[in-house]
């Protein structure tokens, strides 16, 4: 990704040279395993940590790569140079590319999902926080975009927590997914190879050995870690959009934080724009866009192609480098996001009263009226206030036929809004479990 959107760690984690530390530990681990079963030389497997210090030259490695149009071979090629070529001679021993090229790439995951995890900790702590500073202020609930019933902030930011709580167990199942490794040699069948190795060097590397691999390690735990992270994105989505709702000029419930000095608009000064979650929304679209082509990857020919491999390259640091910087900016934007509920309570009345017709619906099927007169009833009295801007409970009351069913103290009872936010602390029991 371009350093716009990229933050450190992550980056740091596909660096070219952190892929090759990771091939030289894999490489080293497994030539102690092989020494350790008499394989290879001890003296042989303990040159090879000579080059625990040194960092590789990864220029050079390229210059190697570009006559042996190999990338594995040119870093074996490179390690000789450094451990020495007598040295090095049993590195690699009975192992294959892909056991060094696939164990590599899930350990990388691995880490990512690790920093993932941190960031979604950070960002439920931030929703959990809002959650609670607003869990009573009352705010209209909209179904198809159109005023509903009421809700509150707090149960919006909660609602926010649960999808986010749920998703950083989907993460955490992605990661045991693609925790596996294969030192398994051509094909798959330990030939060259003896099954120990591979068990050492997984160890070593923080992975558990893949119960059965062809010259790869299965392609459906990577499809299931990035489709993982494009449900988290898609949750990103979610919550930015309906903060980009809510900073609407004829809403303003909410709004990104405007800070000393920033401008909105290059044409316009009084413009404060929802520039971080509209942003937010495109990177949702990025990380997304690495689902299906590793769905696709799952189809591999025979024992092991490469169609894969190109894929890999860009989808494995672009999807969770994208990641990375969004859950981070939206944690940014939940902990500073400025909330109005005094225009929270205004949009609410906007229609006089209109949100409660469900609770005077039921009331007056519970008073002996049948549903389908009372639906009638309410609905004739509620269009007034759409067409004509009349006040819903005033026309109630002028209702003969709705006062026939209800007295006017049971009409206005129907116009409580504590009604709405009486199992607030119920639900909240239900996400936070406290």
């Amino acid at each position: 990704m371009i350093p716009r959107y990229s933050r450190p760690e992550m980056v740091a984690v596909w660096e070219p040279a952190t892929k090759f530390r990771i091939w030289y530990e894999i490489e080293a681990h497994a030539c102690d395993a092989q020494a350790e079963l008499g394989v290879i030389p001890k003296e042989n497997a303990e040159a090879v940590w000579k080059a625990r210090d040194v960092p590789f030259d990864v220029a050079r490695i390229d210059e190697i790569e570009a006559v042996t149009k190999h990338d594995v071979i040119a870093f074996l090629t490179h390690l000789a140079e450094i451990i020495g070529h007598e040295e090095a001679r049993f590195v690699h021993q009975g192992m294959t590319s892909s056991d060094v090229l696939d164990t590599t790439l899930n350990v990388q995951l691995v880490r990512a999902a690790d920093i993932l995890l941190a960031d979604m900790d950070a960002l439920l702590d931030a929703l959990k926080r809002r959650a609670y500073e607003h869990k009573m202020d009352v705010r209209i609930g909209r179904s198809h975009g159109i005023h509903a019933e009421p809700v509150t902030m707090g149960l919006t930011f909660a609602r926010f927590y649960a999808e986010m709580d749920r998703n950083r167990d989907r993460l955490r199942a992605a990661r045991a997914e693609i925790a596996t490794g294969a030192i398994s040699g051509a094909v798959g069948t330990f030939a060259n190879i003896d099954p120990a190795v591979e068990a050492h060097v997984c160890d070593r590397m923080g992975l558990t050995p893949e119960p059965i691999s062809t010259q790869v390690i299965p392609r459906d735990r990577h499809a299931m870690f990035f489709a993982t992270l494009g449900v988290i994105a898609s949750s990103i989505e979610n919550i930015a959009i309906e903060i980009r709702h809510m900073q609407r000029t004829e809403v303003l419930e909410a709004e990104e934080f405007f800070s000393k000095g920033q401008k909105g608009s290059s044409a316009m000064p009084h413009k404060r724009n929802p520039v971080l979650t509209e942003n937010l929304t495109g990177l949702a679209r990025l990380v997304r866009m690495a689902v299906i082509p590793a769905m696709e990857n799952v189809a591999l020919w025979h024992e092991r192609d490469i169609s894969h491999s190109s894929v890999e390259r860009m989808i494995g640091p672009d999807a969770t480098v994208t990641l990375d910087f969004a859950l981070a900016r939206l944690t940014g934007v939940i902990d500073k996001l400025v909330i109005y509920p005094d225009n929270m309570l205004a949009n609410m009345n906007k229609f006089r009263g209109l949100v409660h017709s469900q609770r005077v619906l039921l009331a007056l099927t519970q008073a002996g009226v049948s549903r389908e007169d009372a639906y009638r009833l309410v609905q004739r009295n509620a269009m007034k206030v759409w067409d004509d801007g009349k006040d819903f409970r005033e026309e109630l009351l002028a209702d003969a036929d709705v006062t026939a069913a209800l007295s006017p103290a049971e009409i206005e009872e129907k116009f409580d809004l504590g009604y709405h936010t009486k199992h607030v602390d119920t639900i909240f029991s239900r996400v936070f479990g406290d």
